[in-house]
């Protein structure tokens, strides 16, 4: 794979410090969590969620790692295919802009993926692409020839440490993990999205880290301390929601969770929507401007909870609503 080595983009301190964190957290085992509907899903949450508090970006690293594991657990039957020490990432964002092709048993992908979250950092990832029979999961080795991390392509404030490059194959040798549609037919396609939400979560709380210091520190005004306690009771309703889904994944693991990761995703990004704006409301804009990591975890948060389709997805949680004829809302 095509790496930048000392010239790795995006620069800094900051990337180097979460690659080389990645790196020994999977080296370490530390993102090899519990799987989701594995009676541990509460734990798997926590987990993430302390990631996201740590380093928004190590949480976004780790998470797709940890999400790889599952996805191999769920349709090839084990957890850690290809060896603990593979750094695994999961690349499916524009699942058309690479196709497959295959010639008997032996599969090639071509096409530009975009959005590669961990591009120089990982060494094997889950890539879908199109197929004659539609959409399908492939495993690719990134070390081999053909694969081309493109430089320019994240020139990204928030979330820059994520190195989220645009990923060329060329005729790249993969290896087909699932069927047509199983990716995204499995019942832990959902689950993922509420481990995702779990870092939003964590995210927030390190974001809320930063009022809750200010207040141990010195007097803030009433207003502040208003601000505070708003965020304080709306990360236990996140919290809350985060552990209530948790116990019915692992009630019921192999069932649609689709209408549950939605309400979930909602609930934990009006949270840290809420946190953003009133953490900055009470302190302003001191901790953006003279806060390096504070104003990092902001831009960070800010672009990560893009991942949600915002009206989109309300919009979809609202069809499902209307189909009940008795919402237990």
């Amino acid at each position: 794979m095509s790496r930048a080595g000392e010239q790795l983009m995006p620069t800094g301190e900051h990337a180097r410090a979460v690659k080389a964190a990645f790196r020994n957290g999977v080296d370490a085992g530390r993102f090899d969590l519990p799987l989701p509907g594995s009676g541990r899903t509460a734990e798997r949450f926590l987990r993430l969620a302390e990631l996201g508090r740590q380093d928004v970006v190590l949480a976004r690293l780790g998470e797709g790692h940890a999400d790889a594991l599952a996805i191999l657990a769920e349709l090839n039957g084990t957890a850690d295919a290809g060896g603990r020490r593979d750094a695994w990432g999961v690349w499916a964002a524009a699942p058309t802009s690479v196709t497959a092709s295959a010639e008997g048993a032996d599969w090639t992908l071509t096409g530009d993926r975009p959005w590669c979250s961990g591009a120089a950092a990982c060494n094997r990832a889950l890539v879908t692409a199109g197929t004659p029979d539609g959409i399908q999961l492939f495993a690719v080795d990134l070390d081999q020839a053909g694969v081309d991390a493109l430089d320019g392509t994240w020139p990204a404030v928030g979330m820059a440490a994520s190195d989220s490059r645009t990923v060329r194959f060329a005729d790249v040798t993969a290896s087909p993990v699932g069927g047509p549609g199983a990716y995204t037919d499995r019942p832990g396609f959902w689950h993922g999205a509420v481990g995702v939400a779990a870092c939003w979560y964590g995210a927030a709380v390190g974001v809320a880290d930063t009022l809750h210091r200010a207040a141990r520190a010195r007097t803030l005004d009433a207003h502040a301390m208003a601000h505070l306690g708003a965020v304080a009771a709306i990360l236990a309703a996140a919290r809350a929601t985060l552990q209530a889904a948790a116990t019915r994944i692992d009630a019921d693991p192999t069932g649609d969770a689709g209408r549950l990761a939605r309400e979930v995703r909602a609930v934990v990004e009006t949270a840290a929507t809420t946190v953003l704006d009133r953490v900055g409301r009470a302190l302003g804009a001191g901790p953006l401007c003279r806060d390096d990591q504070h104003a990092r975890r902001v831009a960070d948060l800010t672009v990560y909870l893009r991942q949600s389709h915002a009206e989109a997805d309300l919009a979809q949680l609202g069809a499902l609503a209307a189909g009940q004829e008795d919402p237990q809302w």
